[in-house]
């Protein structure tokens, strides 16, 4: 009596697959990496043309197609220009040479009578040339003002000018500053030493 071989193999039924939850450190893991992930930008597309209808093929002119949005350029920012460097008291040496006539006053500026508009334009003009010509030391006269009373507000401009001299449009024209010897106007003036031009 032969036997049957058979070809085909019974097949066992596949258990059906459990969903396995994540454990607490699978979690974890995914709520970091989650946290890390950002969104790529969305790219602008062409609108594509609607298909062609029967109707649409009697026209013949074309119908512009829209264009995407350009994108705004970047913004860019332009390097910012150092800040001068800080004022710096004129030597004690030095202004006993200016206050003796041992060192030259190269030019002189009187401010008297000018409103704070004019004399601000005025200095700066005129510590600007000496800044380009080169020179050292300049006297500006400010003017003592009027002490008491109700005249009392007319020192402006004594007050005034060693502020203007602190500003940063002054500092890259100007390395100190001190108060003029009597014989030059004493409180009422000031050496002003000039930076040199590099």
């Amino acid at each position: 009596m032969k036997r049957r071989t058979s070809s085909s193999i019974p097949e066992l039924p596949v258990p059906p697959r459990r969903k396995r939850g994540l454990s607490e450190e699978d979690r974890a893991l995914w709520e970091s990496v989650a946290k890390q992930v950002k969104p790529l930008r969305k790219r602008h597309r062409a609108l594509k043309p609607p298909a062609a209808s029967p109707e649409a093929e009697t026209d013949t002119a074309p119908r512009p197609v829209a264009s995407p949005k350009p994108m705004p350029s970047p913004r860019i920012i332009p390097p910012s220009k150092p800040e001068p460097p800080p004022l710096a008291p004129i030597g004690r040496r030095e202004r006993s040479q200016l206050s003796r006539g041992r060192k030259e006053i190269d030019a002189r500026l009187d401010l008297h009578g000018m409103t704070q508009i004019r004399a601000h334009r005025v200095l700066l003009t005129f510590l600007q040339r000496a800044h380009s010509d080169g020179l050292t030391f300049v006297l500006v006269i400010t003017g003592k003002g009027k002490v008491g009373g109700a005249e009392a507000e007319r020192g402006v401009l004594r007050r005034q000018v060693p502020q203007w001299l602190s500003l940063p449009e002054f500092r890259s024209l100007v390395v100190g500053f001190e108060e003029a010897h009597i014989g030059h106007g004493g409180e009422g003036a000031l050496y002003v030493r000039v930076r040199r031009v590099r």
